[in-house]
């Protein structure tokens, strides 16, 4: 919530085992990872082995809540392993070919390559990577190097000594759906440390809250977040065979110029391929719906002939923070560090921020060492980390687009000019700061709505509920649900009549269940369905909605995504 309390599902006045550590890290992404295989190396460089270095993920395993596009620049992981090829990074192809595509309302489409792709958009010398890969091999790296790295456990609460953060709570398991404590009932562990790092990805609940109580972003720009709906593909080989190491990124329909959009077609393997598109969730539409959206994009010709005669094996969705560095909060405080897609380390320029995260884990790597050996963790050690960004290559990339997204608040014309002018003016563009807006203030009434449904089927347009199965989403049933809605008369009262129950639109994984009624009795909430891409806690009009962790071990189960 806006005063930076998060909601906990656990139990209170129960005895907890307290583990210390020297520095936690909570989620076990590219940038979580990198900052424990790069911090290792720091100490042991200034001969200190006496620190324990601790990873705990939420996921079942690790990479099971893993989710990018990808295609990575391979500047930020040459950087953590020079000899990166050599030691069996999982890329899936070298790019071979890219374009930029225009979808037209017709059915036809016009394509730019070569030298006409926008220069952000270039992928000469990227990999395309399956990210959920890519961090299970860091974990293995990680492990050679002596750091723990836990999967299933998930953090529920921020632990503070005043304003200090001193670790978090794990998340109790075994709590039935009506508050009482199973015959299974196990508490979750109070785990302290010298430094604590949240990496929890995309809107991270942890980090939403800690950034609402200290004012981290007080004097930052709203973030700005689309959401992305992804399927993995599987297709005739011989198709299969020709798209390898492809990368095609689209724009126009079915988004239209309402709004900064688009999709994805990568070339991932001999048999298959990657297909996604991106939402803006600033969009003013009511019944703004990024699944529905998804499946009429794949059902243009241009994206439907490639896809053709295959069948979906993954789907998964993820929140995409796209505000760029007016955006990014501060980046440490007293005990801890933010990093990666928590700190908003992705340029929506070029659509890459796996090489930023891996950058941000090793410049938070460097302030911590640095902390470690001198026995102070405060800010004021800490801010080394903000010092080291700030004289980097990921901050001089991010400042060179620092208007980007904002530029398409207008619309797409509008922001294409700004674009335009920003690459004459090293990123300034027409304004020297655009400041933007938290997405969920530009809904408009639902009576305004244009939005409308596709046609569903059972082969190239899957409904919701169908793409959910292939996303492997599981959780306890019997559990609190971990998607909070603190007021739901406003949901009754107010929201069916002015933005007519948004929240059944813009979830990817149909969470969100209004029944058919002549009067409005209240939202189903489907909470074994969540993927967990946060789409609901950012894009609620009311900011009515709060995501907190369910159990550790639930949720989606990605792989090769």
């Amino acid at each position: 919530m806006t005063d930076g309390k998060i909601t906990s599902l656990n139990a209170r006045d129960v005895e907890r085992e307290e583990l210390e550590v020297d520095v936690l890290l909570v989620g076990a992404g590219p940038a979580s990872l990198s900052c424990a295989i790069h911090l290792q190396r720091l100490l042991a460089e200034r001969g200190i082995e006496d620190k324990t270095i601790l990873v705990l993920e939420k996921a079942e395993e690790i990479g099971h809540h893993t989710l990018s596009g990808a295609v990575m620049k391979t500047k930020g992981i040459a950087e953590l392993f020079p000899d990166w090829r050599d030691r069996g990074f999982p890329v899936a192809a070298d790019v071979g070919y890219d374009a930029m595509v225009y979808l037209r309302k017709n059915g036809k489409h016009n394509r730019l390559d070569g030298m006409l792709v926008p220069p952000q958009l270039r992928n000469h010398g990227n990999v395309i990577i399956s990210l959920n890969h890519v961090v299970s091999w860091l974990k293995d790296r990680a492990e050679e190097a002596g750091i723990e790295v836990y999967a299933g456990f998930a953090g529920a609460e921020v632990a503070y000594d005043g304003n200090r953060v001193i670790g978090v709570q794990t998340r109790d398991s075994g709590i039935a759906k009506d508050g009482s404590q199973k015959a299974t009932f196990e508490p979750g562990m109070d785990v302290r440390a010298a430094v604590t790092v949240f990496a929890e990805g995309t809107r991270g609940s942890l980090a939403k809250g800690l950034i609402a109580k200290l004012g981290l972003a007080a004097e930052s720009n709203d973030q700005t977040w689309s959401t992305g709906c992804k399927e993995i593909w599987e297709i005739p080989a011989e198709r299969g065979k020709e798209l390898l190491g492809t990368v095609f990124h689209t724009a126009g329909e079915p988004l239209g110029t309402d709004g900064y959009g688009g999709g994805w077609i990568y070339g991932v393997a001999e048999d298959k391929v990657s297909v996604g598109y991106v939402t803006p969730l600033d969009h003013h539409d009511a019944q703004l719906d990024p699944h529905a959206l998804f499946v009429k994009w794949k059902q243009h010709p241009f994206v439907n002939k490639i896809i053709e005669g295959g069948k979906v094996v993954r789907y998964g969705a993820k929140t995409i923070p796209e505000g760029g560095y007016f955006a990014m909060p501060k980046l440490q405080g007293d005990g801890f560090c933010l990093v990666g897609d928590t700190a908003g380390f992705l340029n929506a320029s070029s659509l890459k921020g796996v090489h930023l995260a891996i950058k941000s884990g090793m410049l938070a790597a460097e302030a911590i060492a640095e902390a470690l050996e001198a026995g102070d963790t405060s800010a004021a050690k800490l801010a080394k980390y903000t010092q080291l960004f700030e004289a980097s290559w990921a901050k001089d990339e991010l400042y060179k687009v620092r208007n980007f997204r904002q530029a398409f608040d207008g619309g797409m014309f509008g922001g294409m000019v700004d674009v335009a002018v920003q690459m004459v003016t090293g990123g300034r563009g027409l304004v020297a700061r655009r400041r933007g807006h938290a997405d969920h203030e530009t809904m408009r009434p639902v009576s305004e709505s244009r939005m409308t449904k596709p046609s569903y089927n059972d082969g190239d347009s899957m409904d919701k509920l169908t793409d959910v199965y292939w996303s492997g989403a599981i959780h306890e049933e019997d559990q609190p649900s971990h998607l909070l809605i603190p007021d739901p008369s406003i949901c009754v009262e107010r929201c069916t009549e002015e933005y007519g129950n948004p929240c059944q639109h813009f979830c990817p994984a149909a969470v969100y269940e209004w029944p058919d009624t002549p009067q409005p009795t209240g939202v189903v909430i489907n909470a074994s369905n969540c993927v967990h891409c946060k789409t609901c806690d950012i894009a609620d009009p009311y900011e009515n909605i709060e995501w907190v962790v369910p159990e550790g071990g639930g949720g989606p189960k990605y792989i090769d995504m």
